[in-house]
């Protein structure tokens, strides 16, 4: 653990030793009052790096000084849904594995539909998006669709080396499947609403999170901050 520079002061359970195994502990709750919802008008949804963040021009992301890569790309070619986030934002947290790594809400929304994308599972440290075109757009990842009072939200955790799984709260752990896209739409009736801050998955040791939304944002932190769940992320 200290390997990693772990620190487990925030933690439900502060002892290593009390953690059943090793996935229990990379995946390990904190305590109620660890991370404080802002009353802001977007929330951080992870612990981590804010590797990047700002607008989205023509389609494209920066993925890494020099390097860019397309909103259609990252969404698996879903280039109809890439449409709405035209001229829009979007943020990338990085979460190294000393960090917490459970992933929660930024805002108010219903999931309507997921698609998974099969793909790579390149590390996504500052290094390799520096050095790997289209890293993200690349990698296993889980795109997750919600409509807000602001328009379309999307999500996107990014499968990365080493990562056991990608597990969401209402369909547990996201089974690999290496050749095939797979999507999950929800009904009105049975879609689930999310307040922000809460949980909506999580990482087995480490990973990315990426989110689009339809508006340009104020942003709260800077470009290589190191960020905490539910903490402001924009107005």
């Amino acid at each position: 653990m200290s390997s990693y520079g772990v620190s487990l002061k925030d933690a439900e359970i502060e002892r290593p030793e009390d953690y059943p195994h090793f996935n229990a502990f990379f995946t390990r709750a904190l305590k109620s009052d660890a991370r404080p919802l802002a009353t802001s008008r977007w929330v951080m949804p992870a612990d981590g790096e804010l590797s990047q963040r700002g607008p989205i021009t023509d389609g494209a992301m920066i993925q890494a000084k020099g390097r860019n890569y397309t909103a259609s790309a990252l969404l698996g070619g879903d280039s109809l849904a890439a449409q709405d986030f035209d001229n829009g934002s979007f943020a990338t947290i990085y979460l190294s594995p000393k960090d917490y790594h459970r992933i929660h809400m930024p805002t108010t929304g219903t999931l309507r539909r997921t698609r998974y994308v099969p793909g790579d599972l390149f590390a996504v440290n500052k290094s390799t998006a520096q050095t790997v075109d289209r890293l993200f757009a690349r990698n296993e990842r889980l795109v997750c669709y919600f409509d807000t009072v602001d328009g379309p939200l999307v999500l996107v955790l990014v499968g990365a080396i080493i990562v056991a799984g990608i597990e969401t709260v209402w369909g547990g752990v996201e089974a690999p499947a290496p050749a095939t896209i797979r999507e999950t739409h929800w009904s009105a009736d049975d879609a689930p609403t999310f307040a922000a801050g809460d949980e909506v998955g999580r990482f087995f040791l480490g990973s990315t999170v990426i989110l689009l939304t339809p508006q340009p944002l104020t942003w709260a932190a800077e470009v290589g901050a190191t960020v905490k769940v539910k903490a402001e992320l924009a107005d």
